[in-house]
């Protein structure tokens, strides 16, 4: 592993524990928020939704078993930052959801790397979101669900759009640091 290769796995790593820390706290403080058209999303939906994403990142730059310890790390940090229900189904449904991102990127990741956080984020989204507001006590209505699935999948879909474009920059024999533009050379 290059040294760049594990700075970018170290900010991976550093962001998605951080954002699973920052989702909960945001949820646990400002609770379910509308976001237009009779849709309410808890307010941590931003930031779990983009720790969707950076997850792949995190699997990509320092592998499979990081993705695990990772979650625990998010989990613990979750229980300071925000109230043990929150913490207990965050937990629970990351767990989850992360496991199906996961089983969902690993085979995609080889044949598009944009395509495969899309569709896992796609696929990992609504596992997520119906686990975290039933154990968290917040009902699951179809406009709760609808709009965090909006949103989760929105994030992903900039992200895709992202790497996309992204690969159009990548320059054959240039040095390649950061995880999306190596694999999408």
């Amino acid at each position: 592993m290059t040294s760049h290769r594990t700075a970018g796995g170290v900010t991976f790593l550093a962001a998605y524990i951080g954002s699973i820390a920052v989702a909960n706290w945001m949820t646990a403080t400002f609770g379910l928020i509308p976001i237009g058209f009779g849709l309410a999303v808890t307010a941590g939906t931003f930031a779990a939704g983009a720790a969707l994403v950076l997850r792949d990142g995190v699997q990509t730059e320092l592998g499979k078993l990081w993705v695990l310890g990772a979650i625990v790390a998010g989990a613990a940090l979750s229980f300071v930052t925000s109230t043990p229900a929150i913490a207990i189904a965050s937990t629970i449904a990351f767990l989850v959801s992360e496991l199906v991102d996961f089983a969902v990127f690993t085979p995609l990741r080889g044949r598009s790397l944009p395509r495969a956080v899309l569709v896992s984020s796609v696929v990992s989204a609504p596992v997520d979101t119906v686990l975290f507001l039933t154990i968290a006590g917040f009902g699951v209505t179809w406009q709760a669900v609808l709009g965090q699935f909006i949103v989760k999948t929105a994030l992903a879909l900039v992200a895709a759009a992202w790497l996309t474009w992204r690969q159009t920059l990548v320059v054959p024999g240039a040095p390649r640091y950061m995880w999306i533009s190596r694999l999408a050379g």
